[in-house]
């Protein structure tokens, strides 16, 4: 059979789509993401929503809510899905939460985590599948593979938790026997580990000794016959393996009653308790003790679980993880009953309750069927809300939602995902490729080349890295799909001699190639463009590597695309579509790993692009690249997420947006870059007669220096901005995996680096480096300032819903997590906020400008700037949500160094200025881009057709009475560098 393109996923339903419906309750105006943990709770943010109000935020949006990991920063290790992390606060917080909300008239977004949960010893379902394997009401919830090839795993979960290789912790006696009087239940404990047992297994524990138990009860016999009796009772449970829903049934309500007796009998009989505690204590006898060892060793065998050296996981782990976290499993929400609704209860009952308006929904590539879940998410939300949910209208939809989504430069959202859009990633990088210089790219690029002595085409880089992540972090997963494309090749008379190390080599190779994060193939449907992925992969692998035969490629080919022959039987088909699935959910972790977790801390060029979804292939964007990207945002998403930072960028929007002024001034990069290392080549220690660091880790020093260095020269809080940046590019060199990574230590290079860091940074004597350093960061932070300015005036105004991360209202100079997560000064940001009161309200003052440009130091320039277009937007929604956007024809001598457009709807428009490469429209002189002396003779055309009657400058508050259609730069930014202009037109 061969299937046909999916009418659902074609880009007419996008068309059909009417993203321009009257109901808009749902969808924000801006919203601003909250970190919540045991450092930011729910009483602290009830606090917060007056003054996100009065910024202009109309939707708060959570990082996630449901109990996490005790301790967890992040809220991403949900561990119960049925309750609020207590660690953030009580349900009656969360109700004030939200009242507080409603009585403000913000509402709420709740970052969601549908692809995985924490396990471990406080994830019940977890535990239960550990104590009954296959028989647990659990066991479909997560996505393990109960038939590895090794046989010995075969039932089995691999538990790779262990420090040290299973023999030598076992022989150590590390690994702990121990009974729960309280609940009548044995476990194991390793330091802070837990695992329960199989009660098929208490037998083996409770029967040793059974004679001296026999005299000890002589007295008692009815007690005696009640412990044998317990003792049958377990061993005649259902086996946890291949048992059908009756026998599942049998077991846990004997397993129960049973455990329930023995429970009942130690407490009733203290000898009894007193026996069972004396074999426990028998069984951790193990030091210099072989039959002890043998003993607890065929215990442990007899569990559901393996447990193993953390080394392990790569190649053996039986189970889907979130990207290659031991600890964090993957779910089967697509593929399991009740998955669904024991995730979202609590979710759907706070939509039904008019908690919670919308959700972000995190990693869904890791989903066995995206849209599907989008689908079943909105139409439960529908009904708890009383509302039916129509697909071909999204502004209708009853939940606002976005999908974390990272697209290729040359791939669409999939336009069949009931989605408002993405979180922003896309938006993000084309923002920053606005303010890098494209006209310079082969000279920064020479630049870093003979610097680093790095060579090699970015593809080739990006190949090495994802097949050094499925070798070395994803082999495991691999595994599992070559015995799934095994199985399936074995059942094909024309496919039976393929072997499994061809087809694993195979599939390797198309995976390494694999041009995007997934596609998104469900039964009997494949997207035009999955199809054309499919096929350039599997053609750009053959030729990669010839040595493997075609013909596999072509039966992988025919696999991936549901493409089948009639002779091929309804267990093939199904058998074969469920691998092409399961495929799918395994290329997005290998492209994130090796992308943003590899190649974008080895290819260190302009580390401002080596952001979540970024392309490094293009150096910088043009103003109309930009302009189509907005337009195409207004036509197919227009309430999709504008971010420019979030919890997972890699450098803050500020921190980019100085590191962008460096593509303006390759020459001027080159001399400093070549005199630092100079001046601090004897600060080098030797590791295998080498340099530490190289010149590439050297490399991307400067720059974050350059980019995180706050405005103080030497900071009030040095030392801990000193360990932040030692912190940071030990993260960047573990991530990098070329000296030393998480799984194998180098040492020496890391002390020879931390010393060199501490070095440079050093504040104990006359600093050379810093002497010479701190200038030049100057200077690039003046150019940075003036493009971070840009960045937010375009990010609060074209189409869009704009996304503020915590505390970047002010200036944020923040790393990779964990440092994106630090505690946010908000008193700080709310006194400034009311001293800006009367400024916002329009009684602003040429002085007032003048002293907001003058202390920019301090990040109310910023911070203004946010107010003052969020409030704007407030008062004029319908304009921002479906306005036209207008790109504007600029002429003269910046045209290139200006983004200028309008929003226009009915009788308002707005105009907006974003000036842009400012080091060079100025010639280097650090002087602010306003006034004639810059602009000069710099014009923009407003449409022709357009009935002016005056125009408004939203930051000055300056009024122009009946304008001429072409603008003058040099009036409209006179006195302040990013204009927002309100222009009234005659009906």
């Amino acid at each position: 059979m061969t299937t046909t393109t999916n009418p659902t996923t074609s880009d007419e339903v996008v068309q059909q789509k009417v993203w321009t419906a009257n109901f808009e309750t749902n969808i924000p105006q801006c919203t601003y993401r909250l970190q919540f943990n045991h450092g930011f709770t729910l009483k602290q943010a009830i606090e917060l929503i007056p003054y996100l109000k009065q910024l202009g935020v109309s939707h708060c949006y959570a990082s996630p809510l449901l109990a996490a990991r005790p301790g967890s920063m992040h809220g991403y290790d949900i561990v119960d899905h049925g309750h609020l992390n207590p660690e953030i606060g009580s349900d009656a917080d969360f109700n004030c939460f939200c009242a507080e909300l409603k009585a403000n008239d913000m509402a709420l977004i709740v970052d969601i985590v549908p692809n995985h949960m924490g396990v471990g010893s406080d994830n019940i379902w977890w535990m239960d599948i550990l104590e009954n394997g296959r028989a647990s009401a659990y066991a479909n919830y997560f996505d393990i593979d109960w038939m590895p090839l090794k046989d010995e795993l075969r039932g089995k979960v691999l538990l790779p938790v262990l420090g040290n290789q299973y023999g030598q912790v076992l022989e150590n006696g590390e690994i702990r026997l121990g009974f729960a009087k309280d609940t009548g239940t044995f476990n194991f404990h390793y330091y802070d580990h837990f695992w329960p047992l199989n009660p098929n297994t208490y037998p083996f524990i409770l029967k040793q000794r059974l004679d001296e138990l026999s005299l000890l009860l002589a007295e008692k016999e009815w007690s005696f016959l009640e412990y044998q009796s317990i003792i049958t009772a377990l061993e005649n449970l259902p086996y946890y393996s291949y048992l059908n829903e009756t026998q599942m049934d049998t077991r846990q309500r004997e397993k129960t009653v049973t455990l329930k007796r023995l429970l009942d009998l130690c407490q009733q009989d203290p000898k009894v308790e007193a026996f069972i505690a004396e074999n426990v204590a028998d069984f951790n006898q193990l030091k210099d003790q072989p039959e002890n060892i043998k003993r607890m060793h065929q215990l442990l065998e007899a569990q559901v679980y393996r447990l193993a050296s953390w080394r392990v996981a790569s190649d053996e782990i039986n189970y889907r993880r979130f990207f290659d976290v031991n600890d964090l499993a993957g779910l089967n929400m697509n593929e399991a009953q009740n998955v669904f609704q024991d995730t979202h209860g609590l979710l759907l009952r706070w939509v039904e309750e008019g908690k919670v308006a919308g959700f972000r929904i995190d990693h869904p590539d890791g989903l066995y069927d995206p849209a599907g879940y989008f689908r079943q998410l909105q139409t439960e939300a529908a009904q708890a809300r009383g509302m039916t949910f129509d697909e071909t209208a999204p502004a209708n939809w009853p939940l606002y939602l976005v999908a974390e989504k990272i697209l290729a430069p040359y791939e669409d959202l999939s336009p069949d995902w009931a989605v408002h859009g993405t979180s922003g990633y896309e938006f993000a990088n084309h923002l920053t490729g606005l303010f890098i210089n494209k006209a310079n790219e082969e000279d920064f690029s020479r630049v870093y080349r003979e610097f680093t002595g790095l060579n090699g085409s970015l593809q080739e880089r990006i190949y090495e890295c994802k097949r050094l992540i499925m070798k070395e972090s994803m082999a495991s997963e691999l595994s599992v799909l070559t015995n799934q494309l095994n199985r399936l090749s074995e059942k094909d008379w024309t496919t039976r001699d393929f072997t499994w190390n061809d087809l694993r080599r195979a599939l390797t190779e198309v995976v390494a190639v694999f041009p995007v994060y997934r596609t998104y193939i469900v039964p009997d449907a494949i997207g035009k463009k999955d199809g054309e992925y499919i096929q350039w992969a599997v053609q750009a692998a053959k030729k990669h590597n010839p040595l493997v035969d075609p013909s596999i490629y072509d039966f992988i080919y025919r696999i991936l695309t549901l493409n089948f022959e009639p002779y091929h039987n309804e267990d093939y088909v199904q058998e074969a579509t469920h691998f092409a699935m399961k495929f799918q959910q395994y290329t997005g972790p290998v492209m994130a790993k090796g992308m943003e977790d590899t190649l974008f801390y080895r290819y260190n060029r302009l580390v401002s692009m080596n952001e979540v979804g970024g392309d490094l292939q293009h150096f910088g964007v043009s103003v109309n690249a930009f302009h189509h990207q907005n337009l195409a945002q207004l036509k197919t998403r227009p309430y999709g997420m504008l971010n420019t930072s979030t919890h997972d960028s890699k450098r803050s929007e500020d921190v980019r947006a100085r590191i962008n002024v460096l593509s303006e001034m390759p020459e001027l990069w080159e001399k400093n870059l070549q005199r630092w290392s100079r001046i601090n080549r004897n600060k080098k220690s030797l590791e295998n007669d080498l340099p530490v660091p190289d010149a590439n880790d050297e490399y991307l020093l400067y720059q974050t220096l350059l980019g995180v260095w706050p405005f103080e020269e030497i900071p009030s809080d040095y030392p801990v901005f000193q360990e932040r940046i030692q912190n940071y590019m030990m993260k960047a060199i573990h991530e990098a995996k070329v000296h030393t990574s998480w799984i194998n230590n180098n040492i020496e290079y890391e002390e020879g680096l931390t010393k060199f860091v501490q070095a440079l940074l050093s504040d104990e004597n006359s600093n050379a480096f810093l002497e010479d350093f701190l200038p030049f960061q100057k200077q690039v932070a003046f150019w940075g300032m003036l493009n971070a300015l840009s960045q937010t005036i375009l990010k609060l105004t074209v189409p869009g819903v704009p996304d503020i991360y915590q505390g970047t209202e002010l200036w944020d100079f923040s790393l990779v997590d964990p440092d994106n997560r630090r505690p946010v000064n908000y008193k700080n940001r709310l006194s400034m906020l009311q001293n800006l009161v009367p400024v916002l309200s329009g009684t602003i003052s040429e002085n007032d400008i003048s002293k907001l440009l003058s202390s920019y130091s301090d990040g109310q320039v910023k911070l203004f700037v946010t107010a003052a277009c969020l409030n704007y937007r407030q008062k004029n929604t319908t304009l921002f949500h479906r306005g036209d956007y207008i790109p504007l024809d600029v002429t003269g001598h910046g045209a290139e160094h200006l983004i200028a457009f309008a929003r226009c709807m009915d009788d308002k428009a707005v105009l907006i200025l974003a000036p842009r490469l400012m080091y060079t429209l100025t010639e280097g002189q650090q002087v602010l881009p306003v006034g004639e002396a810059v602009w000069k003779d710099t014009t923009i055309q407003l449409p022709a057709e357009w009935q002016y009657q005056h125009v408004k400058n939203i930051f000055t508050m300056e009024t122009t009475s009946n304008p001429d259609s072409e603008l003058p730069v040099s009036g409209l930014l006179k006195t302040f560098p990013v204009g927002f202009f309100e222009i009234t037109l005659s009906q």
